[in-house]
This record gives C-alpha cells, sequence and structure tokens, in this order.
C-alpha cells in the first residue's frame, strides 16, 4: 500500500472498531503540580493500557499512524494525545515497564514489515515478564505528543519518551519529523479529554489552555494549538486565551 492508502486503512479500521477489547478499558494515572498560591493541585487522567492496536484481544497489532491520522482518530472518540508530562507519569506509574527494543535505522523503519517485528518483539517481552492483558504498560514505544512546539514548528509532528528509566526517554521531545512521518517506533496512546480535577470532571484541552490549571498537566505552561487544523494538515497558531 502507498503511506496515503496505509494511514486511510488503518483510520477506517479503527473507526470501524477493530480494536481490542482491552483498550477500551481506561487506566487512571495521577498528576501533581503546586500553584503558585501554594495550594497542591491533583488531577486524574484516564489512559488507554497500552498503544492503539489493530484486531482482538488474541491477535493484534500496535499501529504507528501519523499525526493528522492520530489527531482523527482521538477527536472522533473524546480523546487527546499525551503530552510529555503525561507520559512521564504515565511510565512512572505503568504496572510493568518493557525494555526499549530499538531495530536497525532505515528506510525500512515505515515498512509494515518493521511494524510487524517490532510488535512480535514486544509480545515476546510481554509474554516474558507475565504481563497481564489491560495492565498499565510502557516503554514499548515512543509517544506522539501535544507540544507548544508544534505551533512554532508548523507541519512538524512532536515525539517523546520510549523509556529505559524514571527520567531516562530514549527520544527527547523532538519534532525533527513531518506530520506525516511514522515509524515503527511509534506509538499512539490516547487520553481521554476529561479528568478529576480535585475530585471534580473538567475538560483537558481547557485547562491546558488556562494558566492557572495548565502545569498539572503540561511541564510547558498552557498550550494552545487549535487540533482542528493540525489533524487536517492545515497551518495552525495559538489560540487565544
Amino acid at each position: 500500500m502507498s503511506p496515503q492508502g496505509r494511514e486511510q486503512a488503518i483510520f477506517e479500521q479503527i473507526a470501524d472498531g477493530n480494536v481490542p477489547e482491552f483498550l477500551r478499558k481506561l487506566v487512571p494515572v495521577e498528576l501533581h503540580c503546586e500553584l503558585a498560591n501554594g495550594q497542591r493541585l491533583t488531577a486524574t487522567i484516564f489512559v488507554t493500557p497500552d498503544y492503539l492496536a489493530i484486531g482482538s484481544d488474541s491477535d493484534f497489532l500496535r499501529i504507528p499512524m501519523n499525526l493528522h491520522t492520530a489527531l482523527t482518530i482521538a477527536e472522533r472518540f473524546g480523546f487527546i494525545l499525551p503530552t510529555r508530562k503525561m507520559v512521564d507519569a504515565i511510565y512512572v506509574q505503568s504496572r510493568y515497564h518493557l525494555a526499549p527494543q530499538p531495530l536497525p535505522a532505515g528506510p525500512e523503519m515505515r515498512s509494515t514489515d518493521y511494524y510487524w517485528t517490532h510488535n512480535q518483539m514486544i509480545e515476546d517481552q510481554v509474554h516474558t515478564i507475565g504481563a497481564r492483558l489491560g495492565a498499565l504498560i510502557s516503554g514499548d514505544k515512543k509517544d506522539v505528543v501535544l507540544s507548544n512546539r508544534l505551533a512554532t514548528h508548523l507541519g512538524r509532528i512532536a515525539i517523546y519518551g520510549w523509556h529505559r528509566g524514571p527520567g531516562q526517554p530514549i527520544q527527547p521531545l523532538s519534532t525533527v519529523h513531518g506530520a506525516n512521518y511514522e515509524d515503527y517506533s511509534h506509538g499512539i496512546r490516547l487520553v481521554s479529554q476529561w479528568a478529576l480535577v480535585n475530585g471534580k470532571l473538567q475538560s483537558i484541552p481547557d485547562l491546558l489552555q488556562n494558566p492557572a490549571t495548565a502545569r498539572v498537566f503540561s511541564d510547558e505552561g498552557p498550550i494552545h494549538l487549535n487540533l482542528d487544523l493540525l489533524a487536517r494538515g492545515q497551518t495552525t497558531a495559538p489560540l487565544s486565551n
């Protein structure tokens, strides 16, 4: 398939519900920050236990995709992509930590064969450590993330993570690749748009734009992105408060 054809097929399969059952049961992750007035703010986000995949619980493929496909899928089902701070918290609070398994670099990194090979390597490690399907797991992929850099590096994708341990990501936050880029090492971790903040259900996109609350979700401060324009691959600029 062409890259465009593969992205369309990925979107159609997930939009039609061809997603493992275990990914439909979200896992809570806690985030914290201290506000300027000394008040401690606590938020609970709800995330998929592993990276987005196509298939069933007994036969699935963790599937990389470009930024446009990832954002379109996230919006369609009421999710967002994580921030760098969320990725760090997910790793620390994961029940199982996998060791990253990079494959040789080259054009084949973007091939479906590489996707399949890497997925099998992850599954071998999962079975070796006895990880339970549906438990929070990390270390198997880099994350496609939301970042303010997407507003200043137009037409790019932001990636981060693939931790070897707490605070030890192989991939620092990067926007070196175009928004249509994806390779075997990328994963899409979905985060519900709704979080519990001090016990009250609130919208994460709204909280990310508020300087008073953004710090609990982001280590970049408020994030002002027009996600609709990003998903459509159009030029984007920061949103006003």
